[in-house]
């Protein structure tokens, strides 16, 4: 599987996105998918997990609430909406697969997709 997350941007305080995340390749549908996000000189981060079937999802506690991770098997797409970004969002997202349920240790991802920048200004 390989993977290509895109829909980044500069974008002010409160303002929203949408990441996408598409697959090529085959077995997309019985992987879990998972965004993490780098910001600059900080460790990589778990953001959402959505299973395979999109019936579970998981959420960091900085964005729940915000963040809407969702998935459509027939596309081969993970979709990830934000709202109310804040500056703290600010970082490279990046999506990857997981045969494990609701990890959030990016050990237990692989197939990792060239990340989007996002951007939010104050």
């Amino acid at each position: 599987v390989q993977l290509q997350a895109s829909g980044g941007g500069l974008v002010q305080a409160g303002g929203s996105l949408r990441l996408s995340c598409v697959a090529s390749g085959r077995s997309f549908n019985s992987y879990g998918m998972g965004w993490f996000r780098q910001a600059p000189g900080k460790e990589r981060e778990f953001v959402a997990y959505i299973s395979w079937s999109g019936s579970t999802t998981l959420y960091a506690d900085s964005v729940k609430g915000r963040f809407t991770i969702s998935r459509d098997n027939a596309k081969s797409t993970v979709l990830l909406q934000m709202n109310s970004l804040k500056p703290e969002d600010t970082a490279v997202y990046s999506c990857a697969t997981t045969s494990r349920i609701m990890s959030t240790r990016d050990s237990d991802y692989g197939n990792w997709g060239q990340g989007t920048l996002v951007t939010v200004s104050s």
